[in-house]
């Protein structure tokens, strides 16, 4: 059975002399590990068109454990802009990396999650925010679509309205004075805002913080993703911070 699909490449590896084994995620499928077969061959017409970061409409044939790409257009080749500049790259690295541990590999809508890709792309691409603070911003978003939504608002135990001082990864984001727990963090208040407004993309506020807030606030959300993600990515430790 033949179906078609957007995706975005996530990664892909090896497969004997002249195929791959491609990990997308699908706007209608979710994460789909598919075979392109004779894509490392010189004389292929569609072999750069599977790299990671593409955004790519696909036709695949469902098969018993892998599917197999038959046609491939490429949409948008992301790869191409963020290539040149390693702090974009290496952040988009964490974005795919960060997708593919989110959503899985049953074959369900993935709409949300691919559009925040797609789109956080773009923003690294486009090169009007650093890119920490587009990754950053992906981050909590993703989380929250995944239903780990973060609190920089309310204390997360007894609602009470904020701002808070204090922020634990395991109860779900910020807790005030009375609710805090041991191992809780501390980040200023300045830093809680820059959290709350990655999350909402509030860019002025996110491009009028202070490097120390920035910094702090990356490490919040670095925790944040480490706690749900039961552990941390690989690719995280190539970002500078």
């Amino acid at each position: 059975m033949l179906y078609r699909d957007e995706a975005i490449v996530l990664r892909t590896h090896k497969l004997g002399e002249a195929d791959r084994i491609i990990t997308l995620l699908t706007r209608q499928h979710g994460r789909v590990r598919a075979v392109a077969r004779g894509v490392r061959k010189t004389t292929s017409r569609w072999g750069s068109r599977l790299e990671p970061f593409t955004h790519v409409d696909l036709q695949l044939a469902e098969g018993r454990s892998l599917d197999t790409v038959t046609q491939a257009e490429t949409l948008t080749p992301f790869s191409g802009s963020l290539g040149l500049d390693y702090d974009r790259y290496t952040s988009g690295t964490v974005m795919l990396e960060t997708a593919e541990r989110l959503v899985s590999e049953e074959k369900q809508p993935a709409v949300q999650q691919f559009l925040l890709l797609v789109g956080g792309l773009r923003a690294m691409s486009a090169g009007e925010h650093a890119p920490g603070q587009v990754l950053d911003s992906y981050l909590l978003r993703s989380l929250s679509v995944a239903g780990y939504a973060p609190s920089f608002e309310h204390c997360t135990r007894c609602g009470e309205e904020g701002p808070h001082r204090w922020f634990s990864p395991a109860a779900g984001g910020v807790l005030c004075s009375r609710c805090r727990i041991p191992g809780a963090a501390h980040p200023s208040a300045g830093t809680v805002a820059v959290l709350g407004a990655l999350l909402a993309g509030d860019w002025p506020v996110v491009h009028a913080a202070e490097p120390r807030q920035l910094r702090e606030a990356s490490g919040v959300v670095a925790a944040y993703l480490a706690w749900h993600l039961e552990r941390g990515l690989r690719s995280l430790a190539y970002v500078e911070r």
